[in-house]
């Protein structure tokens, strides 16, 4: 009698907590059912973008406790560092700490498996005659690497931090930003979806967020007179790196004959004067992973729309004897390449990007598709065009797409070079006087060290007649130096809770430098520290305490000045 009591007073807990369980369940279930049909999300701070930047301030927002969302326009995070630019810009690496370190450093131990090297053998590369140390052995890092190596490490990082990303996101740029008192409430994507946060974190290369906002920015170049640098504005005359007609070619459609009119891509329009501002941005391009290992390779597809008379002034060239159009095939690990611009005529397509940063989705979709089909019809032209010198186009056909990369987009890098387009105008500017270190810079967030580098903004008819490409800027940095943490922040009286690593406050030159791939990783590092900590505060991003902020950049492993 005892036993069936037991039995059935057992019988009956289990009953009762089986209809708990459930109504939990049930509940929690409605919970989310109503938090998804609301489409409204929170946390401590959103950050939208996919870049590199993007990642690694995500990454430093779990490392110190705070909740983040990552809503990101891509579906392939890491921006141009996944996207095919795998032979780094990196300046002095010293310079290169914290989070971005750790990238690298991940690409060093994925290189050392014997099995990451498919199609060749790893004593094959190295750091010989490559333009930059690929390894780094006694510091463990590793500075070159495939798109898909750098995609896996930072889906790794998302993994491992239990980072929510929303992907294919796209902010409701006209009234999708939602601001109140200078602080930024919410912002809502073209979905549906809105997204609720104390900071936020604009890490685009467009700046959108930063736009929507209402903050001020500047596109194009600032004349010499606004800060007084040297190498901003126009620079008609000024002639660096090897990307400019160095013979004599005629602009016209029949050689030395106005009258038959101009060839494509080149301006009919008076280049301006030298030093002054204009509303042009540096030339946009795919960084192509090519493979000459005939088992991996693609061969280059004839594009939609292909027309060789786009190609025209390329075939000029060659026939001068210029031969030097192959100097930018960078070797990555495997046989491939990070291939970049190199040359008057190449794969920056100058002077047809003018309008993409205040663009319209809709348009730049259109111009980045335009950007496909003049690079793909430029490899078309030199492997199949009569015109081109066999000696050329003979060894141009040894390269082709590598078939194991980007491959749910036809081999074809998923980014676009986005070089330049929105700046910041902040609480601090960076000019060229700062990159140059004639500057005291205050309140360092991190370091760059690469050389003031523009491409080319234009092509157009000198006054006597013949062509020639203006804007490509590349002047040595004697140091690293230091980034202030104004030049990621709007002015105060603009937006308290708005971070801005990518486009950062700067002018056009300064950002030539700024804009490489490890020092966004840095900055967005950084940008994270500071959105944690004013929420600690709660105070707005501007009134942050330096000495507290520098802290823990420090104990973070950042690299705020070198001796």
């Amino acid at each position: 009698m005892k036993t069936s009591n037991c039995l059935a007073r057992g019988s009956m807990i289990w009953m009762v907590t089986t209809i708990l369980v459930s109504a939990l369940l049930w509940s929690s279930c409605q919970r989310q059912q109503v938090e998804e049909s609301s489409n409204v999300m929170e946390s401590d701070v959103v950050i939208y973008g996919g870049t590199s930047a993007a990642v690694t301030a995500a990454v430093q927002v779990v490392k110190m406790g705070k909740s983040v969302i990552m809503v990101s326009p891509d579906n392939h995070l890491g921006g141009l560092t996944s996207g095919g630019l795998g032979f780094t810009d990196t300046g002095k690496k010293e310079a290169i700490g914290g989070l971005a370190r750790e990238f690298y450093h991940r690409v060093w131990r994925h290189y050392q498996d014997d099995t990451a090297w498919k199609w060749q053998q790893r004593s094959e590369y190295g750091n010989k005659g490559q333009g930059t140390a690929a390894i780094d052995g006694d510091k463990r890092t590793q500075w070159i690497f495939e798109p898909g190596v750098a995609e896996q490490i930072f889906e790794d990082f998302i993994a491992e931090n239990n980072i929510t990303v929303y992907r294919d996101e796209w902010l409701d740029r006209e009234s999708g930003v939602v601001v109140e008192n200078g602080n930024i409430q919410s912002i809502t994507t073209l979905s549906g979806r809105t997204f609720n946060a104390r900071v936020f974190i604009d890490a685009t290369y467009e700046g959108d967020l930063m736009a929507a906002a209402g903050v001020s920015y500047h596109v194009g170049r600032e004349a010499n007179e606004v800060y007084g640098e040297t190498w901003n504005g126009i620079q008609v005359g000024t002639l660096h790196h090897k990307h400019w007609f160095m013979s004599d070619i005629s602009p016209y459609k029949n050689p030395g004959d106005p009258s038959s009119g101009v060839l494509p891509l080149i301006s009919n329009e008076d280049p301006g004067i030298k030093g002054q501002g204009d509303k042009r941005i540096q030339a946009y391009c795919f960084r192509l992973c090519m493979t000459n290992h005939a088992d991996n390779r693609k061969p280059f597809p004839r594009p939609v729309n292909y027309d060789s008379a786009r190609y025209e002034l390329l075939a000029r060239v060659f026939a001068t004897g210029r031969r030097d159009h192959f100097e930018k095939f960078d070797p990555i690990p495997n046989r491939k390449t990070d291939t970049n611009n190199h040359g008057p005529v190449s794969s920056d397509y100058i002077g047809m990007n003018y309008d993409y940063p205040e663009a319209s989705y809709q348009r730049r979709a259109e111009i980045i598709e335009d950007h496909k089909n003049y690079q793909q019809g430029l490899l078309y032209f030199i492997c199949n065009d009569p015109s081109v010198p066999a000696d050329i186009q003979t060894a141009y056909r040894e390269w082709g797409l590598a078939k194991d990369e980007f491959v749910d987009n036809d081999n074809w890098p998923h980014q676009l070079y986005i070089r330049e387009a929105r700046r910041l105008i902040g609480e601090y500017v960076t000019t060229e006087h700062d990159i140059t270190s004639a500057y005291d810079t205050p309140e360092s967030v991190g370091m760059g060290s690469y050389a003031m580098d523009s491409h080319n903004v234009q092509r157009y008819i000198k006054s006597d007649g013949y062509v020639q490409n203006e804007g490509d800027i590349g002047t040595k940095v004697e140091k690293p130096y230091r980034i202030s943490y104004g030049s990621l922040t709007p002015k105060k009286e603009e937006c308290e809770n708005l971070l801005v690593p990518v486009c950062v406050s700067s002018s056009h030159i300064a950002f030539g430098s700024i804009r490489m791939e490890p020092v966004f990783m840095i900055l967005g590092q950084s940008a994270a520290t500071a959105a944690v900590l004013a929420i600690d505060e709660n105070i707005a991003l501007q009134d942050l305490s330096y000495k507290k902020l520098r802290s823990r950049l420090l104990e973070d492993q950042q690299v705020l000045e070198l001796q």
